[in-house]
């Protein structure tokens, strides 16, 4: 069974910093692109930022870029997502996924998600 779990989540105020990770069990990370993904309330869905299992190129939509960094410890098989200079706009449930590749930002498995609040 594949299982992908999130943890790091919070309240923050705008322009702090929170690290999300990532654990799986039952797929590598070294084996998939990992993506990260987010959920505002009453908005759909959004790729933040990809990791690619090739070569570990990374890849950020416009609105992180340079405050949003992606990471993967392979030998934990944990993901991580460096979000810093927090916005309130950022307020979202995050999750990670796997994925065919960073170029569709398709998930495969995803955890649960964790939220993640930004007050201003």
């Amino acid at each position: 069974e594949v299982q992908l779990v999130e943890s790091g989540g919070g309240l923050v105020q705008a322009g702090g910093s929170l690290r999300l990770s990532c654990t799986a069990s039952g797929v590598t990370f070294d084996d998939n692109d990992v993506g990260w993904f987010r959920q505002a309330p009453g908005k759909g869905r959004e790729g933040i930022s990809c990791i690619s299992s090739t070569d570990a190129s990374t890849y950020y939509t416009d609105s992180v870029k340079g405050r949003f960094t992606i990471s993967t410890d392979n030998a934990k098989n944990t993901a991580y997502l460096q979000m810093n200079s927090l916005k309130p706009e950022d307020t979202a449930v995050y999750f990670c996924a796997t994925l065919r590749t960073c170029s569709d930002y398709e998930p495969e498995y995803r955890g649960q998600g964790t939220q993640v609040t930004v007050s201003s």
